[in-house]
Formats: structure tokens, C-alpha cells, sequence
């Protein structure tokens, strides 16, 4: 079920129950349409989270640690990784240091929301639909910030940023996905014949980066390539075949947004561009699913909130129990432009 579309009968016949004027009936209607939105708002959170692709969601059981042994990684070679952990929504993430494994710490996430009575009464899904999106937003923005300041954290403490020297300051250039490639080659770990050798899959990239790639001429990529980019929806898949990388584009990304001030702000990694570009871009290696997890303690659960019934509203809060961890942070690799 989408927020957007109109839900059965059934639904809507619960959703003016828990409107009810008799207290009674309006908290059991309640309780029971919380239960019910629990599917579609787990669902809608893995759908709005732009970190889907990156970090593997590992269900943890309850009273299991969060360990994750470095040995798996690449055995005998432990002592070259850095892995990079969040200790809890809004806070800096932190190098993790533990000889031989990494614990990543899980904490809860939360939204809420509400409405007036009347409007479940009435049966007004619009505006309750409307209220469940909010709710799911509320949930994408947090794990979407936690995860990406941790893939930041880990490509900062690499002490690496790669430019393109010969381009225009400002202008996102072809030369420098190809240096970020090498960049990532040579000091991703591994040698010609390892099955885990660092390789750049991916550029993460502002919309702005994006645009100088559309109007990049024949010299710079083909036909096939140009309608590729030209025909691509925007907010869709990404764009390929620049030089086999997948192209990203995030609207937190870009001069003064939200993630390149985290990278650059002295209250988050205080990080820096080269002196005379604008913007940065941040490269991930995908090519092995070993380093970039999201342990899981407790999916998403939604409650009804009865004191709110005394104001004449109907409300529901949420939680879920998370972590971030960057296990090996050569899968990433900054660039700026």
C-alpha cells in the first residue's frame, strides 16, 4: 500500500473507527491501524533511503552482538583497516579501532505524527496519507544523514582527495573519474590477482555535476553514452558507461548543502576541497558487499498515542534500532571539482 493511493475498504472503515467518539472503540482502532501501517512504512523507508544501494542490512536477534571480525575481510591483513562506526543519530562518526573486529553500535530512531480526530472520523485518507508520508520521511532523512556522514567520516580519515589540476574550478570533468579510478586502484588494497582488489563502481555527484555531464561534447563521450544521459529520468537509475562508473546525483551534495557542509564545517569533519574547487565528490567501491553495513536489532514498529485523545487528535510514533559501519574505509575515496 502507498500513502498516495487510496487504501481499501476495509481500511478506510478502520481509519473512521479510530476516529471514534467512544474512547474505547477509537484506542482499539488505533492500536489496530498502527499495526497496519507497519508493512508499508518499513517497506517506504527501504524505498526513500538513498543508502539502499551501499550498506547491506543485516537483521541482528535479540541479545546478538554487533561484531564484525576484520579476519573475513582479508585474512592476515587487519591491521591495514580502518573502519569507521556511528555512535548515534547526529553525532560525528568515530574511528573504530578493536585489534582484530569492529562492534558497531545500534541506536533508535524515531518519528511521529499527528492529526485531528475529525479527520479520521470523516474518513479523510488524504490528509491522514499525507501524515504516514511525513512519518516516513522522518525515518528516510535520519538513516540517510547517519549513513552518509559515517561513508564521509571513513573517506575523510584516508587523507586522500583527488582533483583534476588541468580543469576549470567548478566544472565536473571526465579526466577526473578516470584519476579517482587509479586513485582508488592503487590504494584500495589487493594486487592484479586478488578477488577483493579496490575498484571505483560508483561517483556520488551534486545535480549540478550531473548538468556539466550533459552538456560534456562528442569529444568526451559517445553517441551512445550522450542519448543515454539525455533520455535518463531525473531521480531515476543511474547513468553508466563513464568509464564502466555508475553516476549518482545527490541533492545534499554541492556547494553549501547539507553533506559537503558536514565535510567541511569545523563542527563536523572540517575537511577541505582542493584550494581552488567548489565542490566534492565522494567515490565508493560496491565491487565486494563487505564493508558498508547496517545492522538491524528491531525493524520499524508504529504505536498508537493515546494521550493525544484528550486534545481531540489522533497520533502514532514509531522506532527501529539501527547502526552504521564502514568496516574498511579504502572502499572509499573523495574527489572535488
Amino acid at each position: 500500500m502507498a500513502f498516495t493511493d487510496r487504501p481499501s475498504d476495509e481500511f478506510i472503515a478502520l481509519l473512521r473507527k479510530s476516529g471514534d467518539s467512544d474512547i474505547n472503540v477509537a484506542t482499539a482502532a488505533q492500536r489496530e491501524f498502527a499495526k497496519a501501517l507497519e508493512l508499508p512504512l518499513r517497506k517506504g523507508v527501504l524505498v526513500g533511503n538513498i543508502l539502499g544501494d551501499i550498506f547491506e542490512t543485516i537483521n541482528v536477534e535479540p541479545g546478538a552482538s554487533t561484531e564484525y571480525p576484520l579476519d573475513l575481510i582479508s585474512p592476515g591483513l587487519e591491521g591495514e583497516h580502518v573502519a569507521y562506526t556511528n555512535p548515534g543519530h547526529g553525532r560525528i562518526p568515530e574511528r573504530s579501532v578493536e585489534s582484530d573486529y569492529v562492534m558497531i553500535p545500534t541506536y533508535a530512531i524515531t518519528s511521529s505524527i499527528d492529526y485531528l480526530l475529525r479527520y479520521a472520523r470523516e474518513a479523510r485518507w488524504d490528509i491522514a496519507g499525507r501524515a504516514m508520508q511525513a512519518m516516513e520521511a522522518g525515518f528516510v532523512k535520519k538513516m540517510n544523514d547517519d549513513g552518509w556522514q559515517t561513508i564521509l567520516a571513513a573517506g575523510t580519515d584516508r587523507n586522500i582527495l583527488v582533483f583534476d589540476g588541468d580543469a576549470t574550478a567548478g566544472m565536473f570533468s571526465k579526466r577526473l573519474v578516470s584519476l579517482m579510478q587509479t586513485v582508488m586502484r592503487r590504494n584500495g588494497g589487493g594486487n592484479t590477482g586478488s578477488a577483493n582488489r579496490g575498484r571505483l563502481t560508483d561517483l556520488y555527484v551534486s545535480p549540478e555535476a550531473l548538468e556539466d555531464v550533459r552538456n560534456w561534447g562528442l569529444d568526451q563521450i559517445d553517441e551512445v553514452t550522450r542519448r543515454e544521459i539525455y533520455t535518463a529520468s531525473e531521480g531515476g537509475a543511474p547513468i553508466t558507461r563513464i568509464f564502466g562508473v555508475n553516476l549518482h546525483d545527490l541533492d545534499e551534495l554541492g556547494e553549501g548543502q547539507q553533506y559537503q557542509t558536514f565535510f567541511t564545517s569545523a563542527d563536523g569533519l572540517n575537511g577541505a576541497v582542493q584550494s581552488s574547487d567548489t565542490e566534492l565528490v565522494v567515490g565508493i567501491d560496491q565491487s565486494t558487499n563487505d564493508s558498508f553495513v547496517m545492522p538491524m536489532k528491531e525493524a520499524l514498529q508504529v504505536f498508537e498515542d493515546p494521550a493525544l485523545h484528550r486534545q481531540q487528535r489522533a497520533g502514532y510514533y514509531g522506532w527501529a534500532e539501527l547502526g552504521f559501519g564502514v568496516l574498511d574505509n579504502r572502499r572509499v575515496i573523495l574527489g572535488s571539482f
